[in-house]
Formats: C-alpha cells, structure tokens, sequence
C-alpha cells in the first residue's frame, strides 16, 4: 500500500494487528483498533456538523490519544487540522481560530485543564467521545477548495522571529514523506519504542514521531508535556529506544540528572538519540553523548520544510552538522545578493523541492516574500556546507548581529559560552546603539550551585572569541524562556533588553 493521506498510515495496522499496543499511556495501553475506532466516531461526528473538505478544523489541546484520533479523522473527512497548544493564552487560542477561519474548534477536556477553560469561554458541548468537547459550527467559514484543499493536511501556526502568527499550510504528502525518510534515517521499526513529549500540534511531532510512528508499527510512549522526571521514568521502564527532541529539553533532562546526582541515567533499551529545531552547539552534544553512551543524531527541518537534512544513523560524527540533503530536496546557500556562495561559507539556506510549503494561509504577501524564482524557499536560516556535503546550521538571519562592520552570530558565541563550567545554557542577542552599531549581550542560565564571576567569565571568553564578538552585557536569568516545542524565544530577550534600556 502506498498511502497518500495521513490516515491511510492506520489502515495496515487495523487490517494486520488491530489488536497491538499503539499508545502506552500512564495508567493503559491503546490498541490500533481502538484508535481507529475513536477516528471512525469523529469522522461521523463531523460530518454530521457540516464539515467539509477544506474546512479547518482547530484542536485545542496537549499531547493525548484524543488529540491523534482527531488528527486522523480529519484527514478522512478532507478537513485541515489546525492544532493549537491548549496553555497559550484565551487571546493566542482566539486569534489562531480566526486566522484560519475555523469552522469548528475540539478542546481535549479530558486530559488538559487548560482545554478546559478554553471550552468554557467558548461553550462548547460534549462530544461523542469522553474526554472531547467541541464548539457550535461556525456557518460563515469558507472552505478552500481545488486541488489545494486536497493536497494539505494540517495548518501550523509560526511567528519566527516577528512575532506575528502566520498559518503555515502543510500538505500529505510532506507529512508522509518526512515520515519515510525518518524511518529510513533511523532505521525505525515494528519493535521500537519512542518518547513522544513533543507536541503533535507541530511539525516535529506530527511528522517525525507520530507519523513515522504509524508508518513502521512503532509504538508511541505518550506524554501529554515533556517532564524530565517521566522522560527519564519512560527510558529506564517502558522500553523506550528512540528518543527525539529540541536541544533545550536535553539540556533540561541534563539538569534534572545533574540536580539529582546522577551521572548516568538508566535506558537499557535506547538506542538511538536525536535532536532538531533548533541550533545545536558542541558542548550540549558531547555532555549528551556522554550522559548516554550514545551518539546525538541532529537534523534540519521546519514547518515550511518537513523535510531537509538529518544525520545517518550509522555514522558518529565529531562536530555539530545537521547532515546531509533528504531524498526529494535540493539546497543552496546565498548571499545577501542571492548569489550562490563557495562551500565552507556562510549564507542563508534555501530549499527546493515537492514537499514545501503551498504557502502561508491567506496570506500571500508572507508568502511572496518567502518564495524565490524557480520555487526556491527563503528559510531565513543562516548555514554553510562542508566538504562533505553536510550542513551546519549558524542561525537566524535576523538575530545576526553587525558590530564595527564585523558580522557576529549568535550561535558561535552561544557555543562558547556553553562550554564555560559555570553556564548551563545561554542565548546572545545584538541591542542596537545611537550610531546604528550593536552591541552584544548575552543571557546566561547558571548551573546548580554556580555562581556569576562575571571577570572570570570574561577573561575565558577573551582567550577563545575575537575582541568584536564579545558580549558588552550579561544578564542572569533562573530560566530561558521557551516556546512549547522547546524553541528559545528570543523575542522577549529582546524585550527585556529594550526595558533595562528605557527603564
């Protein structure tokens, strides 16, 4: 079978083995059956609310079988699902619903109270499942319609560096080939056992784990929010031997390893580790082998790109590159002139190739200013190749930071810092000065039981980073702020910065 919609990944599995753990949960299991049962009880209900092909159907929720089940559905009815994580604010919840112009809103009341507020503010009624409530139809929202509204699956939400949401519009057929590259990267089977904690209501875990998951047989250890405590409990007791996720929530499991004590956590089944979405830095990834006896796998992707580059699973690799080019995709790597530039050199990443994005939900002028001649799509990200032919990820375009005409990327400095034994993680941004230079300033979260020796600090980051690159500010914070898929939000650094300066 060669499926060509998301809920087509189920069918085998209710044919073969219906009766097979899927989902292992705290207090159950959930069978394949089961999950196509809860499917094939949505799949009536919305139909039987009027929802069309080309409807968005926006799910309020945290990670849970309700939320898959849903997913599925609305992939049979031809509606697009539109997650939203259910602890974003009532105005964040609001203003998603109306970007994509929902025609119906499910909130997952049964494993979330944070759900359940949002159900209340809208009213919102029973489902036929337990656990599911869902508001009145919306009657004025306006399907797509052609062959748009066949090709895409899902609507994620994504404010980049701006801020300002935009609805990424992801099609099936990037959903299920990121799901075979996936699979094929990291040799996933039948027998594997994967962490799911990231959230299905973006790419990383709607692609790379749940639907690479349903395509190999796989069975999901599901945790509605990633908690280090049951990440670690699900390693060393549910037969976990894959785990994925962002570098900040391996920084986090490093932490709460390192509060406790403990050098080397138990996980007699893992097998294979990988990060994504973000950044990785060298002293994050040798404190993470280390911890694990593993190799850290890393990979490129994003909503807009399902697929892009990833490790090979055979292969430990010394620096930090995020591997190499996925089947069906091409790169270059431009100038500010979008020119092509020599390997080894830095430049912004841009992707072509049939999994991309159809574009930005009504909103064309996003679109057009993230689409180049010949279909080329402008990341934003900032990247070099190597010799080999893998690339390595530098930054955001826009985080760069000119300083005395000398360009200063974060990362690099990020990295350096990383590796000082007092900080745990840290993040560097530029602050614009009267003359139009920028400065640099750096946000530092210490490790347990350190102290800031600012002078100290200063006279390592001398011996190891260039006079122009080095921060003229820190900044301690208990924590970094992050994003729910474990994304630094910059954004409020910045924020924060603006406010110490006018204050």
């Amino acid at each position: 079978m060669n499926p060509s919609r998301i809920h087509e990944l189920l069918e085998p599995w209710l044919a073969s083995e219906p009766d097979r753990e899927f989902i292992h949960l705290p207090d159950r299991t959930v069978t394949y059956a089961e999950v196509g049962a809860m499917a094939s009880a949505l799949e009536t209900e919305m139909l039987a609310l009027g929802v069309r092909p080309g409807d968005r159907v926006v799910i309020v929720t945290e990670n849970c079988t309700e939320h898959i089940a849903l997913l599925l559905a609305c992939s049979r009815v031809g509606a697009w699902s539109s997650g939203v994580n259910a602890r974003m604010a009532a105005g964040e919840v609001d203003a998603f619903a109306q970007l994509v112009d929902a025609r119906l809103i499910y909130f997952t009341t049964g494993v979330s109270a944070a759900a359940m507020t949002h159900a209340g503010r809208h009213q919102a009624r029973s489902s036929t499942l337990d656990g599911l409530m869902h508001s009145d139809v919306r009657l004025e929202a306006v399907a797509e319609q052609g062959s748009e509204a066949e090709r895409v699956a899902a609507i994620i939400s994504t404010s980049g560096t701006t801020g300002r949401p935009k609805g990424v519009m992801v099609t099936h057929a990037a959903v299920l080939h990121a799901a075979r590259v996936s699979c094929k990267s990291r040799g996933l089977g039948r027998d594997d056992r994967l962490c799911l904690f990231v959230p299905m209501t973006h790419i990383f875990g709607l692609a790379a784990v749940l639907a690479s998951s349903l395509l190999s047989g796989a069975t999901l250890v599901l945790q509605q929010t990633f908690s280090a405590a049951d990440v670690l409990d699900a390693l060393a007791h549910h037969r976990v031997s894959q785990l994925q996720g962002p570098p900040a929530l391996y920084s986090r499991l490093l932490a709460h390893l390192e509060t406790h004590g403990i050098d080397r956590p138990s996980a007699p089944h893992l097998r294979y580790i990988y990060t994504g979405s973000s950044p990785l830095d060298i002293a994050l990834k040798e404190r993470v082998e280390a911890c694990f006896g593993l190799p850290l796998h890393h990979g490129y992707a994003s909503s807009e790109a399902p697929v892009g580059c990833a490790t090979t699973s055979n292969v430990r690799r010394q620096d930090t590159a995020a591997g190499y080019l996925l089947e069906g995709m091409s790169i270059r790597i431009v100038d500010a002139n979008h020119r092509d530039v020599a390997v080894g050199e830095t430049g912004e990443i841009w992707l072509a190739g049939p999994y991309l994005t159809p574009g930005y939900f009504r909103d064309p002028e996003a679109t057009r200013q993230a689409f180049r001649p010949g279909g080329w799509y402008a990341t934003g990200d900032l990247g070099r190749l190597g010799q080999d032919g893998a690339l390595f990820i530098v930054g955001r375009l826009k985080e760069l930071i000119i300083r005395s005409g000398f360009n200063v990327y974060p990362a690099e400095v990020e990295a350096v810092l990383n590796q000082h034994p007092s900080v745990r993680r840290s993040a560097v941004v530029g602050q614009r000065e009267p003359d139009g230079n920028e400065r640099v300033i750096a946000f530092l979260e210490l490790r347990d039981g350190m102290g800031f020796d600012e002078q100290a600090l200063r006279g390592y980051l001398r011996e190891q980073l260039a006079p122009y690159k080095q921060p003229a500010l820190f900044r301690v914070l208990p924590s970094m702020p992050m994003t729910d898929t474990g994304k630094l939000l910059k954004r409020n650094l910045l924020a924060h910065v603006d406010a110490v300066a006018q204050g």
